[in-house]
């Protein structure tokens, strides 16, 4: 597989929806985790032309807390990057914005969910749109500034799947080698060892402890907060049970809850919900437990070797990058029954439901597919047919409403 290495050559998926929403909004909120891009997609959208301050630098932090209003104020746009380190500004903000609604005023960035922060009082609800920018995709880091292919599979009779998928020009890839490096820029990109890439994310995970954790919260035991990060990265893909996670590292479930909660906002932790639509099955309702980034969550759990959560982990990834680039909403979730009955994803967008299994096997077989029929036989009509994606190469229609399809074909 060929990379390209200069990262502001390569167009990112949300650098579309960014720019339609600065021609209508005020103001726009890209948001993510740290080193996913957000200060370098700002400066390749709008080169020169914006008054450019980041709160990383102390001197611009000091006057966000002081006086805002030098900031956000004065003739023609600008961008402020990392404003989660000072909430306050943004009342500021909202103040420039109901003197003058021109489009495209503000571009702040964040690497928090400003609207998961408790310290936030002041949502911009009318004045902004929010963007969520996760690491990169795979065909991002192919230069490509795409995600899957989500929309054309909505958009695509199901009768016509296996064809529009034989027809993409790509070539089979190791997946363990791309949940090996993430999809953060710097590892995924320009790192090509693994003992560069655990440099790396040593560095940023004491970051993220060290410093920007601090910005949420204060955390007085930090090696606590470590473990309970890696047992995290341990139960990937599984339900969510926070009195058995503080179990295993010691803490009470109120500390684990609140912590899960912090590490969800700074889009490192991603819980999946139960889709939630009961028919005449009884759902589990507890949500499942993923990461935002692979690699980081392999370092974490200090994992030599995918398995099969992290391929889960790599698929739900890309959905949660195309979800986040729509205009058009569209949820995720999973499926299972209280007798065991489960698919791993669940679309729902203009109405109609697709099921997604992922299975680390090269060889698919009918039963691979079972929880997927029973899907549809639940949903009737509203369920579309069920994708079985694997590690082979196998392109077929296991059953009349199931297609096998390897995940390179899609992601």
């Amino acid at each position: 597989m060929t990379i390209i290495h200069d990262m502001k050559t390569l167009p990112r998926l949300v650098g579309t929806a960014l720019s339609e929403r600065l021609r209508v909004m005020p103001a726009v909120v890209v948001t993510g985790a740290r080193q996913t891009g957000k200060s370098t997609l700002a400066e390749q959208l709008v080169p020169g032309a914006r008054r450019y301050a980041t709160l990383d630098d102390l001197d611009v932090l000091d006057a966000a807390q002081r006086d805002p209003e030098v900031l956000v104020g004065g003739p023609g746009p600008v961008t402020l990057d990392e404003v989660q380190r000072a909430p306050e500004l943004l009342r500021a903000v909202k103040r420039a914005i109901d003197r003058d609604r021109k489009s495209g005023r503000f571009l702040l960035t964040g690497s928090a969910n400003l609207l998961l922060m408790r310290q936030v009082s002041e949502s911009l609800a009318g004045r902004a749109s929010y963007l969520t920018l996760w690491p990169m995709t795979r065909r991002e880091q192919r230069g490509l500034g795409q995600c899957g292919l989500w929309d054309e599979l909505h958009n695509t009779p199901e009768a016509e799947w296996r064809e529009m998928l034989a027809g993409e020009k790509d070539s089979a890839e190791d997946w363990r080698m791309l949940a090996r490096r993430g999809g953060f820029p710097t590892p995924a990109l320009d790192l090509a060892t693994a003992a560069d890439r655990r440099i790396w994310f040593d560095g940023y995970v004491r970051t993220y402890l060290e410093r920007d954790l601090q910005d949420l919260a204060s955390i007085g035991t930090l090696p606590d907060f470590r473990r309970l990060m890696r047992a995290a990265c341990l139960r990937m893909g599984q339900l969510v049970n926070q009195t058995e996670l503080g179990r295993d590292v010691a803490l009470p479930q109120p500390t684990v809850h609140r912590w899960l909660n912090l590490l969800e906002t700074s889009y490192l932790l991603v819980r999946l919900p139960a889709y939630a639509v009961n028919r005449t099955k009884r759902l589990i309702k507890a949500p499942k437990i993923y990461w935002g980034d692979t690699g980081l969550a392999m370092h974490l759990a200090e994992a030599e070797d995918p398995g099969g959560a992290h391929l889960e982990n790599l698929v739900l990834h890309d959905l949660l990058a195309w979800r986040d680039a729509r205009v058009e909403r569209a949820e995720l979730g999973y499926w299972r029954t209280s007798i065991g009955e489960e698919v791993d994803f669940v679309i729902e967008a203009g109405g109609k439901l697709l099921p997604i299994e992922v299975k680390s096997t090269t060889r698919p077989r009918l039963a691979d597919a079972t929880h997927l029929r029973t899907f549809r036989t639940e949903y009737g009509k509203k369920a579309r047919a069920g994708l079985l994606l694997h590690t082979g190469s196998t392109l077929e229609w296991l059953a009349p409403d199931v297609l096998a399809a390897p995940w390179w074909k899609v992601l």
